[in-house]
């Protein structure tokens, strides 16, 4: 075995456990998840027992973690991951007058998404329902907006905040000059 394979089994024997700690799971719920026996998820962890690929694959899918960070050197808190701004994605064709950056990973879209919208004077985002329990929080950042809910409409300037049902018709609306605003939509 080379010097980097014996990194990797010295290190994975903690690094599951600590993820099915994580996960306040017992050793029994991992094998019922996993459908890797309790006796080989345990020598696994003591690093009594070396687990074929399949057997990983079982476990981190049980266990929610990803197959590729449990095998990397180091622990990911020491890194920072980095969107600068030019590489940061935008939809400039949805809405009326309006740029949205989108700021949040894509793997959390449906999920947890967190955009910065630009509007230019009567720019406007009108939505359709999002899915049921969805809510948004928007924060005027520049200018003044409006944001309409169903019938419900209200008026915010720089440093208000806003929440809202999204599972029903919306808007953001920036009658009186450009304005900005950072979003957050959380679905249920």
């Amino acid at each position: 075995m080379t010097e980097d394979t014996d990194d990797i089994l010295t290190r994975l024997p903690a690094r599951l456990k600590d993820a099915r700690r994580a996960q306040g799971l017992s050793l029994e719920a991992v094998a019922n998840l996993s459908g890797v026996s309790r006796s080989m998820v345990s020598q696994i962890e003591r690093g009594e027992s070396s687990p074929t690929i399949a057997t990983l694959w079982n476990l981190t899918r049980a266990l929610q973690v990803d197959f590729a960070g449990l095998l990397e050197d180091g622990d990911g808190t020491d890194r920072i991951e980095l969107l600068r701004r030019d590489d940061v994605p935008s939809i400039d064709n949805m809405g009326q007058g309006c740029r949205i950056r989108i700021l949040s990973p894509p793997e959390e879209a449906g999920g947890h998404e967190v955009y910065d919208i630009t509007f230019a004077r009567r720019g406007a985002l009108r939505s359709q329902p999002h899915a049921r329990g969805s809510l948004e929080q928007l924060t005027v950042l520049e200018g003044t907006v409006t944001v309409e809910a169903g019938t419900a409409r209200e008026r915010l300037g720089p440093g208000d905040t806003a929440r809202y049902a999204a599972d029903i018709v919306h808007a953001i609306l920036a009658e009186d000059g450009p304005a900005r605003v950072f979003l957050i939509v959380k679905s249920a």
